[in-house]
């Protein structure tokens, strides 16, 4: 399990390595190479061009593209200071980059909105693994009835269904339709039943999507194993079902399911 967890972490941070480099390709390697002023982006058109000389001088766009890119590294870890001429502008680590139209740095903007937007992750998380895990088992139990047919309709329809769509659909029928949900955001500080109420529909659209692919793939695991020697052993030793189910076939139909988290 250590090992597994170590190979896990370092996979992470050989994937973090490469999406900064894809970032600092995307942002700065990528405009360059098609002509577009990146400093002129950054202040808009209408500027001065004294202060997009300025933005250029501040962001190196004149050094040499591995300099660029040593700076862009050493920034998120040691910071970064933009100096052009007199002006100097410091930008704390993780220095993720800085914007010069809000003249702030980005890192604090993503530490503003990341409590959102975990809770938004982990409740969704949380809806989808219950009600996807659950309906994939029920549906491979109880194969071929209505509730296996109904289940495999919805989920089809889950999986189908843009994401935008189905958030509009809810929005209009809990909210603005049977008046149920306010649909506002509330902080968690001010009221907990407001926080509830504005974060349950998100929820319920972000796990949506995921609880019908999870219900497939669980289906197909679950009556894949189910046919597996080991479960036929296990029934014709007298376990009971449930037991058969829960502490046998259950195990091995959550190893992908855990792997795919």
């Amino acid at each position: 399990m250590l090992a597994y967890l170590i190979r896990r972490l370092f996979a992470a941070a050989v994937m973090l390595v490469v999406i900064i480099l894809v970032v600092f390709c995307i942002f700065f390697l990528v405009p360059k190479w098609a002509g577009v002023d990146i400093a002129l982006n950054f202040v808009g058109k209408q500027a001065d061009p004294a202060a997009v000389e300025g933005v250029r001088e501040k962001l190196g766009l004149g050094d040499p593209v591995f300099v660029q890119a040593w700076e862009f590294f050493k920034g998120i870890f040691a910071g970064r200071t933009y100096a052009a001429g007199g002006d100097v502008t410091q930008c704390a680590a993780p220095c993720f980059g800085y914007s010069f139209k809000t003249e702030q740095s980005v890192w604090p903007v993503l530490t503003e909105r990341f409590p959102v937007t975990l809770a938004l992750a982990l409740g969704a998380a949380v809806l989808w693994l219950i009600f996807g895990v659950a309906a994939g088992v029920l549906s491979a139990l109880k194969r071929g009835t209505l509730w296996d047919r109904g289940a495999m309709v919805v989920a089809l329809a889950g999986v189908s269904l843009p994401i935008y769509f189905t958030g509009l659909l809810s929005l209009a029928i809990f909210s603005y339709g049977l008046g149920w949900i306010d649909g506002e955001f509330v902080p968690l500080e001010d009221s907990l039943t407001g926080w509830l109420g504005g974060m349950i529909l998100p929820w319920i659209t972000l796990a949506f999507l995921y609880a019908a692919m999870y219900a497939r793939i669980t289906r197909a695991t679950m009556l894949e194993i189910l046919g597996e020697d080991y479960i036929r052993t296990a029934r014709a030793k007298g376990l009971k079902e449930q037991v058969v189910i829960s502490k046998h076939a259950m195990r091995s139909t959550l190893t992908p399911l855990l792997t795919m988290l």
